[in-house]
């Protein structure tokens, strides 16, 4: 599955966009997919680094059945490597030489301990699910027949190839756009921007509902005028009612000794996408930050959040009640006071 076999028994992962050539015996960048006689096969394969019943707000996807939990799962890997990794201890342990814990969890197990747990979601996150992308497609299409809806918590960087296989079983995607600069990617992270912006759009057009999220990092991606050029793109190319999650940067991994986001450059990212057009900022790892949902006609509060917690407000049958303007997103009709937490 997504591979395409080449001269002398090597083959070619085309999972994710660095589209490595993998010679017998060699690894993939992300460390856990190799070429096994001649054969891609993947080294996680229903081995699950983490599996944890989180709020929904946690990933962060605010507009996708809020006030639900998810059932969240991820296996080793990464075909990122970036400097400030904040899930470094399961997401880098290929790189960094050591082994990472993992427990068996077939895909079946995962849908029972999600319906178990009374999530309504089943979500891929902590470390990048195109790198067990088999292991996704698996669990999505079983959670999918069972009722409860897929979500990815993802870098992005999948191939169209990729996004075919899954869209039809995935309701809804948080992305992380880390910035708006190729050079940040290429120096932070081991990737490139195209492959990223190409995805997002790829996702909105098989109808997967798109939330995006930029860790701001003082002197690395912080600077107004990129900030204002990711806005306007995601304005122009994915729509002005995409959730738009600016959070606060603290010292991780290989920038343990940088210093944290100052709020004041959070606030600053959330009136630069306001100012180009976008409906929902939210602001993140703050304490006083900027997370209830407004009325993108109105103005009206349709959801209050304190932490994870989400409290309806002026919304019902997912519309506001003061004007009567859907609210775009994912499963909104189901909020209600008996859902919210």
């Amino acid at each position: 599955m997504l591979s395409v076999a080449e001269p002398d028994g090597a083959v070619r992962c085309v999972a994710c966009a660095h589209r490595c050539l993998l010679r017998p015996g060699r690894v993939g960048i992300c460390g856990v997919r190799v070429n096994r006689g001649g054969a891609l096969e993947t080294l996680v394969y229903g081995r699950a680094a983490a599996a944890h019943v989180d709020p929904i707000e946690k990933k962060p996807l605010f507009h996708v059945y809020p006030g639900s939990l998810a059932y969240s799962i991820a296996t080793a890997g990464c075909n990122f490597h970036c400097l400030h990794c904040q899930n470094w201890e399961i997401s880098q342990g290929p790189h960094d030489g050591f082994a990472i814990p993992s427990q068996p969890l077939a895909p079946a197990e995962a849908v029972r301990q999600a319906r178990r747990s009374g999530s309504r979601s089943v979500a891929y996150t902590y470390t990048e699910p195109t790198v067990f992308i088999e292991y996704v497609h698996d669990t999505a299409e079983l959670a999918a027949e069972a009722g409860l809806a897929n979500v990815l918590v993802t870098n992005g960087y999948q191939t169209a190839e990729a996004i075919d296989l899954l869209a039809p079983f995935v309701a809804a995607a948080n992305v992380d756009l880390k910035s708006f600069d190729d050079r940040f990617y290429r120096r932070v992270c081991g990737a490139r921007l195209a492959p990223v912006v190409d995805a997002i759009v790829a996702m909105r057009g098989h109808g997967i509902w798109v939330e995006l999220t930029t860790l701001v990092i003082p002197d690395l991606n912080d600077d107004p005028a990129m900030l204002g050029a990711l806005a306007r793109w995601i304005v122009a190319e994915v729509g002005p009612e995409t959730p738009w999650h600016v959070s606060r940067f603290f010292p991780a991994y290989r920038l343990g000794d940088h210093r944290p986001t100052p709020t004041a450059t959070i606030e600053m990212a959330v009136r630069i996408g306001r100012e180009a057009g976008l409906r929902h900022v939210y602001s993140g790892n703050m304490e006083d930050g900027d997370q209830d949902t407004k009325c993108a006609g109105c103005g009206t509060t349709l959801i209050r959040r304190r932490g994870f917690h989400a409290m309806r407000a002026g919304l019902a049958g997912g519309r506001c009640t003061a004007c009567g303007r859907p609210l775009a997103g994912v499963g909104l009709a189901e909020f209600d006071a008996e859902v919210a937490r």
